[in-house]
């Protein structure tokens, strides 16, 4: 099984971004180091992503172009790279849904919170398999900062 390490105030940064915006969901990117052997992956900070969907925040959300290149920035500014993406999951368990199935990127960590009337809950990552056929669960490591 995949990890996925994330310090404790990057997670409590993830959660109080998903309570402001319920019962939209929020978005934002995953920035840290990308061991280059089998280590693992290490989230150190976040870029919160405004979640302009057309199809309306409540239920969706979409990394545009611009906020990509914009999340990719600030990586790179610190010396870091771009992980993956979070967003929450309004009233939803915190396990990928086929939209985000058909919209992810493969190579990324995909943290979803749970948030249940507006308290968030349950945190999980995911990989997209190489076949983009279904997400794999990462492990959290959380650790203290």
């Amino acid at each position: 099984m995949n990890r996925l390490r994330i310090a404790d105030d990057v997670l409590d940064a993830i959660r109080r971004h998903a309570a402001e915006t319920y019962p939209d969901e929020c978005c934002g990117a995953l920035i840290g180091q990308s061991p280059s052997e089998e280590g693992t992956p290490s989230v150190h900070a976040v870029v919160p992503l405004a979640n302009n969907t057309a199809e309306g925040p409540r239920r969706r959300f979409l990394v545009r172009p611009d906020d990509y290149r914009h999340a990719e920035a600030r990586a790179r500014s610190s010396g870091a790279q771009l992980l993956g993406f979070y967003h929450s999951h309004p009233d939803h368990p915190a396990r990928p849904s086929q939209y985000d199935l058909d919209h992810a990127w493969p190579n990324f960590s995909y943290l979803i919170v749970a948030v249940e009337r507006g308290r968030p809950g349950a945190v999980a990552s995911w990989r997209l398999r190489p076949d983009r056929t279904t997400f794999d669960e990462e492990g959290l490591e959380e650790t203290r900062t």
